[in-house]
């Protein structure tokens, strides 16, 4: 195996120095977080050509934009990379990232539920508003996204879009991702006055967003794809619980051979960081 450059492996070992004394409180209250420079430009660009490469050898979805439904329209999606390569791994166990989850979460260590890269092609689609709990068997809600992307994201390519405060709405967590969802959300959202909070991303930003906060996308009208890449954090204490839906139980599958009220220990759900280790 070809050795990496030394840079961008020591930096995601390193803590990141970007967070406010109030970020947790902050995270708390609005649901979503969006961090400047969590990653160099530098560290981008050592990944980015690895996870596309690997989204490109395994995608499934070989339709045409113009025969998808909203769904398929949305984005490629590629789940569990980790698995499939050895430099991908190193960017998904990062302790940077990892670290900055537990921070936000407010908890001494997180593990993995999963990685997706979520790939939106040059005209695809909205991403409708959904929250991601909805797919989630688990016991709290201390579990949250990053959503990385790995080139700069205008407006016109689509950046994620957070409801602020919406992890705290119940209306609508009984939705799977979908146009009903956009419509009925979308409504319902405007209704109760949740600001709509959409913004670029420079190179090497990331935001995270709790499990419940509703979000969406708008289409990428640019010219590239907006690549991203995400993982999945979850309290290292959490226990799964009983599905509520079809999803969830096809989710269990995230957490392999895990009864409910057990914490999934597991090969698939390592430890990514533990503050008390430090």
């Amino acid at each position: 195996m070809t050795a990496l450059p030394h840079a961008p492996v020591c930096e995601l070992d390193t803590a990141y120095d970007g967070l406010t004394p109030t970020a947790t409180a902050d995270f708390n209250r609005d649901g979503f977080v969006h961090l400047s420079g969590v990653l160099s430009p530098e560290a981008i660009a050592e990944y980015e050509p690895t996870i596309t490469s690997e989204v490109i050898r395994l995608n499934t979805q070989h339709l045409p934009l113009a025969e998808r439904d909203t769904y398929g329209k949305a984005f490629l999606q590629v789940t569990n990379l980790w698995r499939e390569n050895e430099k991908v791994k190193r960017l998904v166990f990062a302790r940077r990232l990892a670290g900055i989850a537990a921070a936000l979460l407010g908890v001494h260590a997180v593990r993995l539920y999963h990685d997706q890269a979520l790939y939106k092609e040059p005209g695809g689609g909205i991403t409708p508003w959904h929250a991601d709990q909805y797919y989630w068997p688990l016991s709290s809600d201390r579990c949250l996204t990053i959503w990385l992307p790995l080139q700069e994201t205008p407006l016109d390519m689509g950046p994620l879009a957070y409801a602020r405060g919406s992890h705290n709405f119940s209306y609508g967590r009984d939705l799977p991702i979908s146009d009903e969802s956009e419509a009925r959300l979308e409504e319902a959202l405007a209704e109760q006055d949740f600001e709509d909070v959409v913004e670029p991303f420079a190179l090497g930003d990331a935001g995270f967003h709790r499990g419940w906060t509703f979000h969406h996308a708008g289409p990428n009208h640019g010219t590239e794809p907006r690549r991203v890449m995400t993982v999945i954090y979850m309290d290292a204490d959490i226990r799964v619980a009983e599905p509520t839906n079809r999803q969830q139980t096809r989710d269990l599958g995230w957490m392999p051979d895990t009864e409910a009220g057990r914490i999934p220990s597991t090969p698939l759900n390592p430890v990514l960081y533990d503050g008390r280790a430090d």
